[in-house]
């Protein structure tokens, strides 16, 4: 499963393309909301055993003067009296390229979850910034040197009237409203990874940013 970055996360624009000039310009190929896809894989009402922690919801990317921020949703939208969703079984992956060539990238951010009885952990390699893996507890904030990780429960921040959508689709009739979020209230599981803007720039080039998972052993 891949996903594209794009969206809003805490009120900042992100996108797949972070040039490094402006630092960032939108990807106006870059798709919506990746929830439940494919559906035949994550989607409850066409699996029934859907792979939940393998859906990909989205990819959120922004910059300060010195940092970069990705933050990559899974697992969700789900209520939020749910836990996290940590599968030791699955590999998650966020890819990075600094270069001309879109799709082969330089850098791979790949992280796990493991666990110690009731204790749920993350180990997190190929940060640029960092000097190693990064590993500890979930739910925690995992410094080392200019890089931090977190894994954990969010809420959910991607916005969309998932109400007004079908009403169009059956009607033709413009229906959205903007104060109707089908996300409101919901939870994904995500990581965080916050590195130095220096780690990632490569002149002029523009970062593409997107995603992937992969189950061990093959489908469930």
């Amino acid at each position: 499963m891949t996903r594209w970055g794009r969206g809003l996360f805490a009120g900042v624009v992100g996108a797949a393309f972070i040039g490094a000039a402006g630092f960032l310009a939108i990807d106006r190929g870059a798709k919506a909301a990746d929830h439940l896809d494919p559906p035949t894989r994550t989607d409850s009402a066409q699996d029934s055993n859907p792979d939940v922690a393998a859906d990909i919801a989205d990819v959120y990317a922004w910059h300060t003067a010195s940092n970069v921020v990705i933050a990559l949703t899974f697992a969700g939208p789900q209520a939020a009296s749910l836990p996290a969703t940590y599968d030791r079984d699955v590999l998650y992956t966020i890819n990075i390229s600094n270069d001309a060539v879109p799709f082969d990238p330089e850098y791979q951010i790949r992280f796990r979850f493991g666990f110690n009885g009731e204790a749920v952990g993350v180990q997190v390699t190929g940060v640029p910034g960092s000097t190693g893996p990064i590993e500890g507890p979930v739910e925690t904030d995992l410094v080392q040197g200019p890089v931090t990780v977190r894994a954990g429960l969010f809420d959910d921040p991607f916005f969309f009237d998932l109400q007004g959508f079908r009403e169009r689709r059956s009607s033709g009739v413009l229906s959205f409203r903007s104060n109707r979020n089908f996300f409101a209230g919901q939870n994904d599981t995500a990581l965080v990874v916050q590195m130095p803007r220096s780690a990632l720039e490569n002149g002029n080039n523009p970062l593409k940013i997107w995603a992937t998972t992969a189950r061990f052993g093959g489908n469930i």
